[in-house]
C-alpha cells in the first residue's frame, strides 16, 4: 500500500489532554482511529484510551494481512470498546461512566469503510472538495437539520459540545453510525479530527488546506491555526491525516504495525 500519514495533538487550554489517536497497517489494510474523552472528573482519557487500544489490538489480531469483513470489524470493535468502558469502575455520584467519542476508518482494496459515535469527524477530501464526512451526533446538529440554526451558528453555539451519543453511554444511548463504503482515488486525503481541530474551520477551509503540501506540514499548520483562532479557550486539538495513492510512500510489512500517539 502507498500512503503518507501524520498524527498530532495539542493540549490547547485544557488541564488535561483527553484525546487519543492511532493508526495501524498490514500489507493490505490500514486502520485509523481517534477518540475524544469526556468528563475530566470521570477520567474521559481512560475511555478514549480504551477505545483506541481496543481497535489497535483487534487490528493486530485480525489483519492477517486482510480484514475478512471490514464493516463488521468496525462495528464489532466499537461495540467491544463500549462494553469495556462500561466495565470501568464508576461513581454515579459524579455522573456515572467516563465517555468518549470514537471515529474509525479501515482502508482495504482502495475502499474506505468507516463508523463513528459522537462528534469526532472523518473527512474524505478530493481535489479541494469534501466528498464525504461524518454527521455529528450533537444537539446543534439536530437544530441545524431542523432549520433552527445555520451552519455558521453551529460553529460558535454555546451548546456545540453537547453530544447525543458516545461510547460509555448508559442503556440504549450508544449506537455506531456506519458510513457507506467509498472507493478511494490516488491523491485523496482522509482526515480524522476531534472537535478541537475541525471546530474553528469551515469544511471548505479544511479541504483547501490539503490542496498543497505534505500532510505533515498541513496537519501541524491546521493545529497551530486552530489554537490561534480560539486563543485562550482552546479545546484539545488532535488529528490524523493520510494522503492515499501510488505517488506516496510504500508501506510493506510482514506483520501488522501499530503507532499510538504518545499523549502525556
Amino acid at each position: 500500500m502507498n500512503f503518507s500519514i501524520h498524527q498530532a495533538s495539542h493540549i490547547g487550554n485544557r488541564r488535561y489532554n483527553q484525546d487519543r489517536v492511532a493508526y495501524a497497517y498490514s500489507s493490505e489494510a490500514l486502520l485509523l482511529v481517534l477518540a475524544d474523552g469526556m468528563g475530566g472528573h470521570l477520567h474521559g482519557e481512560f475511555a478514549a484510551t480504551l477505545a483506541v487500544e481496543t481497535f489497535a489490538d483487534s487490528f493486530g489480531r485480525c489483519a492477517q494481512p486482510r480484514i475478512a469483513d471490514p464493516d463488521g470489524f468496525i462495528s464489532s470493535t466499537m461495540r467491544h470498546a463500549h462494553e469495556r468502558i462500561m466495565k470501568f469502575p464508576h461513581d454515579m455520584d459524579m455522573g456515572g461512566f467516563p465517555g468518549t467519542t470514537c471515529v474509525a476508518v479501515l482502508v482495504q482494496d482502495d475502499r474506505m469503510y468507516w463508523g463513528h459515535a459522537g462528534d469526532s469527524r472523518v473527512y474524505l477530501l478530493r481535489d479541494g472538495a469534501v466528498m464525504a464526512r461524518t454527521r455529528d451526533h450533537s444537539i446543534v446538529q439536530q437544530w441545524f437539520e431542523q432549520g433552527v440554526i445555520s451552519a455558521e451558528q453551529m460553529r460558535s453555539h454555546p451548546q456545540r459540545n453537547q453530544i447525543t451519543n458516545c461510547l460509555g453511554s448508559v442503556g440504549d444511548a450508544f449506537r455506531m453510525e456506519r458510513g457507506k463504503p467509498v472507493a478511494l482515488q490516488s491523491g485523496d486525503v482522509l482526515l480524522l479530527g476531534s472537535d478541537g481541530l475541525w471546530g474553528p474551520f469551515s469544511d471548505q477551509e479544511l479541504a483547501d488546506s490539503f490542496n498543497a503540501g505534505p500532510v505533515t506540514e498541513v496537519l501541524d499548520g491546521l493545529i497551530e491555526r486552530a489554537l490561534k483562532r480560539v486563543t485562550g479557550h482552546s479545546d484539545n486539538v488532535t488529528g490524523v491525516a493520510v494522503r492515499w495513492g501510488g505517488d506516496e510512500t510504500a508501506h510493506d510489512t510482514a506483520e501488522p504495525v501499530c503507532h499510538v500517539l504518545d499523549i502525556a
